[in-house]
């Protein structure tokens, strides 16, 4: 028993499976902000497009059949069936979808427009010139090395 315990605590507490919990906490957190982004400007921006459309109040009603019932007093009540099919929820999810990805492309744009700024900064420089002979540190474009005074070899660019 303590052995598998050891084997959970290793697993369980490793860096990867601590780094994926981490990673889906901040993700449900950035989902929240996402939709609230989405369902408080993107939607009404465009329900303003639309004439202050109410896409979860759209729906297809289809009539299913009727039923005749008779009351005590000889009336005739006619019952229709009707099932209704809510389309409109569909179109505004495929919208939040829409907005959500866009937003999320917006944000991934940003870090990698960022992450590549860092990447030029941090670029390294060309490597020093060294004399063959002494090992020395030369200018790029020094004909004789300033420490040992040995000729040096120029290399031409083509």
């Amino acid at each position: 028993m303590k052995k598998l315990w050891n084997e959970f605590k290793a697993f369980a507490f490793k860096g990867n499976v601590l780094d994926l919990a981490v990673g889906m906490i901040i993700g449900a957190s950035f989902t929240a902000i996402v939709t609230a982004l989405v369902n408080s400007v993107f939607m009404p921006l465009l329900s303003l497009v639309t004439g202050k459309l109410d896409f979860n109040a759209m729906k297809w009603t289809i009539k299913t059949g009727s039923a005749i019932t008779y009351l005590e007093d000889g009336t005739e009540v006619v019952e229709d069936h009707l099932t209704e099919i809510p389309y409109g929820a569909f179109l505004q999810a495929i919208f939040v979808f829409v907005f959500t990805a866009f937003c999320l492309f917006l944000v991934i744009k940003g870090i990698n427009k960022v992450m590549s700024l860092k990447k030029k900064e941090e670029e390294p420089k060309e490597p020093p010139r060294l004399c063959p002979y002494c090992f020395q540190e030369v200018h790029k474009e020094a004909t004789r090395c300033p420490h040992c005074t040995s000729e040096l070899i120029i290399k031409l660019d083509k």
